[in-house]
């Protein structure tokens, strides 16, 4: 090799694990093979950098500067990133790994950003049709996260509404790395690059962004192009906004007569305005929509799923959307993406299932998968209809057939297809046309391999990346969004609630912080609670994974599956009938402003159930009672909307009482989310 040719730092910076993302972790290991036998390229520089490679089978490979694998040159007639690439990549690593000088040990985190690249360098290098396409996306509009590059995390990657891009190599776009098609992929690194702009020059990021100048955050959430916000005077010529505005006149008419007063005609006329919002692209309110709808019918069936609390939440959110949609469409009302889009070959991380279903003749399995390339968690959903009104159980459906594989084996395997498609709101289809495409094998040790945030190990800084996030209420609806396998070092006794039909245990995490196991009983999987104490209480369990959320001031995880040394429980697949005597705990109790609110919370979920059309002497009473007691915690905003819905009653009569009941529900459900933020500070 020529020393006088310039040093290839973009081959250097290739990992193995990038390297398999580029191609297949197949291919990378037989690389290695044939160099550990002698049997790799002889590898040559030119004086403009290229790095050449010739094969012992004769193959001559070729890697210009500027481009990535997949635009080398390679005599082989394989179709894309092959063998004799890779192999070059490793044999020239390791050539340079002998020179001490040029690798060094430790190097540290290049900081840059991949806003760097102008428009010229992405239709160079990705094509001009993908960048028209691009184009025609941010015409539409689109939200991102973006994430910059940091000592836990080098490779700085952006999170689209239907898959990542992330750039493993410093200052060069050919080696970008993304979950989407091979035809998209283009168009989706250059709305990668666009949302790394609009994060750069966000009001924040005020320090100007060099290569030696880290960003103020490590982590943006952006909005990306779309049209300017409406004016007020020309809302009802916005059919998106109209539908909308239609949306919440049918939920105040759901709120004046009430859960409890509807019937099959409500619930259908529901499904239609979810399905003209789905046509609006505006996805968010399409799913609270539906939610709502879900409640509705489980309430007519007696179904033990139906809250009203959570009714009343779907309303208020419904409203909220409206009201925050008006200035911010994309990341509040929905993204203008795809309802599906195809990803390329990926694999997934089993990370536990949930039985849902409280009728005998209907269950459901959400099956949790962590996307450890992309550092997401994503959902797989499977209903089944029972015909006989048998109520079969979790630890039953264990055994039904889900993608060829049993229900167990597949909530605890790594699963790699090449057949999966990914929704805005992050729930996944796996093709059953390409079963060839789809493999399946236990998950083993893989929940220790995952990345942050996927895998915790100090839950104070999952809990401070959490801070500032905008209210849940006008958040993207994203599955899983919370979903989180949690390193364990220490668990503290078990305890079971009867009264709340509730097992808790705390943890502890590497770095000493508590959180809350907290599982409550679900007739669905009677043995469920059983052989989550026995699995906390007997084996030393190393990880738990769950959705997590803040609780009483703590981290607080609602487990779908343990990992000890004695192996992988899934709780709520287990045998047993629920007749074990568990060890009784001590319940916990809520501090007085979060017990003041949740009053509130409930005596207007009573209304909403009961309909505003109901409003009586007993309704006035209990909203002056939760009003008191908000004020004698010192919450007087909240005391005083809720106070407005009864003089807007007396003064206004009951068509006007939808707006002050729908005031006092947000303010109230964003005081309990900011105050239990607050306690976990």
């Amino acid at each position: 090799m020529t020393t006088s040719t310039p040093l290839r730092e973009d081959l250097l910076a290739l990992t193995a694990e990038t390297l398999a993302s580029l191609a297949n972790r197949g291919l990378v290991k037989r690389a290695a093979k044939d160099l550990d036998a002698d049997a790799g390229p002889q590898v040559s520089s030119e004086q403009d950098g290229t790095v050449v490679g010739v094969h012992p089978d004769g193959t001559r490979t070729r890697l210009p500067v500027g481009v990535g694998l997949d635009g080398a040159q390679c005599d082989c007639p394989a179709s894309g990133v092959c063998r004799h690439r890779i192999g070059l990549v490793l044999a020239y690593q390791r050539l340079q790994a002998l020179d001490k000088a040029k690798q060094p040990q430790d190097p540290p985190v290049t900081v840059w950003s991949p806003a760097e690249f102008d428009d010229e360098t992405l239709e160079a290098v990705l094509g001009r049709p993908a960048v028209a396409a691009a184009r025609r996306a941010v015409e539409r509009g689109y939200s991102a996260t973006v994430h910059r590059a940091e000592e836990a995390q080098p490779a700085p990657w952006v999170e689209l509404p239907t898959c990542t891009v992330r750039f493993p190599v410093p200052h060069e776009l050919g080696y970008a790395l993304t979950d989407a098609a091979a035809l998209q992929r283009g168009e989706v690194i250059a709305l990668a690059v666009w949302a790394f702009r609009a994060a750069d020059e966000a009001p924040n990021d005020n320090t100007a962004l060099t290569r030696d100048t880290p960003p103020v955050s490590a982590e943006t959430m952006v909005s990306v192009g779309g049209r300017p916000p409406t004016p007020a005077d020309a809302v009802g010529r916005d059919s998106g906004l109209e539908r909308l505005d239609e949306a919440v006149a049918l939920a105040d008419e759901l709120l004046l007569d009430g859960v409890a007063h509807t019937s099959p005609v409500f619930a259908a006329q529901l499904e239609r305005m979810g399905a003209a919002l789905t046509r609006a692209s505006l996805h968010w309110p399409a799913s609270t929509l539906a939610d709502l709808r879900r409640q509705i019918q489980a309430y007519a069936a007696r179904d033990a799923s139906y809250e009203p609390i959570q009714a009343a939440r779907l309303l208020a959110e419904l409203h909220a959307r409206r009201r925050a949609g008006r200035s911010d469409r994309v990341s509040v009302l929905g993204t203008q993406e795809p309802s599906e889009t195809p990803l390329r070959r990926v694999r997934l991380v089993a990370l536990g299932c949930r039985i849902t279903g409280r009728t005998p003749n209907r269950r459901s399995a959400e099956v949790y998968f962590a996307h450890p390339d992309a550092g997401i968690a994503l959902v797989l959903r499977k209903h089944w209809e029972i015909p006989d009104d048998r109520a079969l159980t979790g630890h039953e459906l264990a055994s039904r057939r889900l993608l060829g594989s049993a229900l167990r084996d597949l909530a605890g395997s790594n699963v790699v297809s090449e057949s999966i498609s990914r929704s805005p709101s992050r729930s996944v289809t796996i093709g059953r046309g390409r079963i060839a495409a789809t493999s399946i094998i236990p998950v083993g040790s893989a929940w220790a391999d995952l990345p942050e945030p996927l895998l915790i190990r100090d839950l104070s800084t999952q809990m401070r990346a959490w801070d500032g996030r905008p209210p849940r209420l006008i958040r993207p609806r994203v599955e899983a969004d919370t979903a989180r396998v949690l390193a364990v070092a220490d668990v503290g006794p078990v305890g079971y609630d009867p009264a709340q039909q509730r097992l808790e245990a705390v943890v502890r995490d590497p770095s000493g912080n508590e959180a809350v196991i907290r599982a409550d009983y679900n007739p669905a999987c009677p043995g469920g609670l059983d052989a989550l104490s026995d699995a906390l209480s007997r084996s030393r369990v190393r990880f738990v994974s769950g959705l997590l959320r803040r609780d009483g001031g703590l981290p607080l995880l609602d487990p779908l599956a343990l990992l000890s040394d004695e192996g992988l429980t899934i709780p709520d697949l287990a045998a047993g009938d629920g007749k074990v005597a568990l060890g009784i705990g001590t319940p916990r109790s809520s501090d007085p402003i979060t017990q003041a609110i949740k009053s509130a919370l409930d005596m207007l979920a009573d209304i909403a159930h009961a309909g505003l059309r109901g409003f009586g002497e007993a309704t006035r009473d209990g909203l002056a009672t939760a009003a008191r007691e908000l004020r004698r915690t010192g919450l007087h905003a909240g005391a005083a909307l809720l106070d407005s819905i009864s003089t807007t009653m007396d003064a206004k009569g009951v068509e006007a009482t939808g707006v002050a009941w729908a005031n006092a529900a947000i303010h109230l459900l964003v005081s309990l989310e900011l105050h239990e933020e607050a306690r976990a500070s």
